[in-house]
């Protein structure tokens, strides 16, 4: 590869600082090390040809008229006046649930109904919730999918499923869940403490299941933490959700992280989903002075597009939260587009007046539609969640279908 900025060959630290281990198990940093080092040379190799067109530099940023039109086919929306998920849904064995967020749908094999997590908070912390339905509309049958942590563990405070490990990352391709060994996965976040909204410091954890409902720990302790010694300066202070993704046998959890109020992306490696390595030139989503991402940048989702890859993600930045989006030919090396793809405030109805954010991104070919769902905050006042509900925006209008 021909970078300018040459992160990329910085892959042989010593073994106890790349893996998130504590140092006092070095002699299993060492065990595993040769396997991390390979994967992340034959990830820099395999990256430095992932370019389709040969005159195509993957480390260049992208031109205008290129964002300009990979960004077209995702600019005109939809509103779809009410909460899919309302703030308060009826959640078997909750009560005073104040705010739900953190949407990501997905399909189980052999099921025809689409089911999405979501998580709701209940003025102590965050448990996982599943909802199913058969028109992308109308979701229902709730049922608790992750709930907390016990006490003492760095989950007690809440767990936040939804990076799932799928059979296609393909912009279009069904969210069918792919098992690896056996089980279904996903990386979740997830807090120490009861008591608090988003209280630090957030880690994230990885979990299996048997049915793609019910998740289990499948560590006990996470795999991304702010206590890791490879830990950076920019996540210091809190780290928040991940989307997992495979690619040629490879695992990457793209993950957002804060120090102090700010908040930006990042990427880590794994061959086996329970030990993971930092990748040296985070954070590949930056804070933008100025921009509608000038504070945070967010809760990415990335998806295969053609002969790009496409980041969704959440900016904070002019007095609210947008809907952005950002691109890359070699998964490492991306470029946003300044241009929210949807602004909060943007619905009419007042859905998301406060805030749009966290989003998750489906296709459904029986109509020739983007669904996207994402977290729609109206701003209720004397709510600390402000009245945050499950929102949604297509990309055609939705016939014969009624709230």
């Amino acid at each position: 590869m021909n970078c300018s900025n040459r992160a990329d060959h910085r892959f042989f630290p010593r073994p106890n600082r790349v893996l998130n281990l504590p140092e006092n198990n070095f002699s299993r940093a060492l065990a595993i090390a040769p396997a991390a080092m390979t994967v992340l040379v034959s990830t820099a190799a395999a990256f430095g040809a992932e370019a389709t067109n040969a005159t195509a530099n993957p480390c260049q940023s992208l031109d205008t008229a290129t964002l300009a039109r990979w960004s077209a086919p995702f600019r005109h929306w939809h509103y779809w006046p009410t909460h899919v998920i309302p703030s308060s849904p009826p959640l078997p064995g909750a009560t005073r649930i104040i705010g739900t967020d953190v949407p990501t749908v997905y399909q189980i094999p052999g099921d025809d109904q689409w089911h999405m997590s979501f998580i709701a908070f209940d003025g102590a912390g965050y448990q996982s919730y599943v909802a199913e339905s058969d028109d992308l509309v109308h979701w229902g049958h709730y049922r608790l999918a992750m709930g907390y942590g016990p006490e003492g563990a760095f989950d007690h405070g809440g767990r936040t499923i939804g990076g799932f490990l799928l059979q296609s990352y393909d912009l279009k391709a069904p969210r069918l869940l792919k098992k690896w060994h056996g089980k279904f996965w996903t990386l979740y976040g997830a807090y120490p403490r009861q008591g608090g909204y988003e209280l630090r410091p957030g880690s994230e954890g990885v979990a299996e299941s048997n049915d793609g409902l019910t998740w289990q720990p499948a560590k006990d302790q996470p795999i991304l933490s702010v206590f890791g010694s490879d830990c950076g300066t920019w996540e210091k202070s809190c780290i928040y959700q991940p989307w997992l993704l495979e690619y040629k046998g490879r695992f990457f959890d793209f993950y957002n992280a804060a120090h102090g109020h700010l908040e930006q992306t990042g990427i880590a490696f794994s061959t086996d989903l329970l030990h993971w390595m930092r990748y040296p030139a985070n954070p590949v989503i930056r804070d933008r002075p100025g921009g509608y991402d000038a504070a945070i940048c967010s809760d990415p989702k990335v998806y295969r597009d053609g002969d790009h890859w496409t980041m969704f993600y959440f900016g904070v930045g002019h007095g609210t939260a947008s809907i952005m989006i950002a691109f890359s030919r070699d998964l490492m090396h991306w470029t946003s587009d300044s241009i929210p793809l949807y602004q909060g405030g943007g619905n009419p109805s007042g859905l998301d007046k406060a805030y749009a954010h966290k989003v998750s991104l489906v296709y459904n070919p029986k109509n020739d539609t983007f669904y996207l769902f994402y977290c729609a905050v109206p701003g209720v006042k004397g709510v600390i969640t402000g009245g945050r509900g499950i929102g949604l925006i297509t990309s055609q209008p939705l016939k014969d279908v009624s709230p």
